[in-house]
Parts: C-alpha cells; structure tokens; sequence
C-alpha cells in the first residue's frame, strides 16, 4: 500500500510540474476596446494553445507507458529466460511480438497527435 501510495504522488506531482510549466499556454493578453478582431486572434490563440498542452500530454502519456511496459516486459523476459534456458527461442519470439504491439501503440497515439495539430 504504501508504494502504491508513493507512485500516486509521483504521479500527482509530475502532472503539476507539466500544468505549472505550461501556464504561459493559458496566458492571454487583454481584449482592447473597440477592436473585435483582436477578440477572434486571441480566441485562435487559445486554441493552438490547447492543442500544443494536448498533444504533449498525450505524446508523452504513450511513450511514458510504453516505456514502462517495454521495461517490465524485457526484465520478466530475461527473468525467465534465466530460469528456463532450454526455452529461450519461444520466449525471445513472444517477446518481440508484445514490443511490436507496444511500439505501434506509440505511434498510433503520435498519429492521433498529428490530426489534432492539423486537422482540428
């Protein structure tokens, strides 16, 4: 319990350390009177903003967990190959099929990444 309680603030701390180093994102001027243009720039401001905070934090939620699963998988495989060497061809194999899936999340994720930036 009281790791699961250390990753939780960890976690907790890093995503503030993102939102308090992205506050220049939120930062906008003030609307002058009499110019309504102004207005619609700021308003399209606000928007490549969010889209900058979204896409870093999605990039960065993917590869983040992919490195975590990639890791955790490559130690329990070398634990096991340790244990069993005689079977150390079908667990090199199953291996690398479970880092392609992994990897291709991670791109699918940069993918989804890049239509938010230029599509919407």
């Amino acid at each position: 319990m009281n790791k699961l309680l250390k990753k939780i603030i960890a976690l907790a701390s890093v995503m503030l350390l993102t939102l308090a180093l992205a506050a220049p994102a939120f930062a906008a001027d003030a609307p002058v009177e009499g110019e309504p243009a102004a207005q619609s720039e700021t308003q399209q401001d606000n928007t490549i903003g969010f889209k900058a905070i979204a896409a870093g934090l999605a990039v960065g939620l993917a590869a983040a967990g992919g490195a975590v699963g990639m890791g955790l998988s490559t130690a329990k495989s070398t634990e096991s190959i340790a244990r069993q060497p005689e079977a150390e061809g079908k667990i090199r194999t199953t291996l690398m099929l479970g880092l392609v899936f992994i990897e291709t999340a991670i791109i699918y994720a940069l993918l989804v990444v890049i239509l938010i930036i230029f599509v919407l």
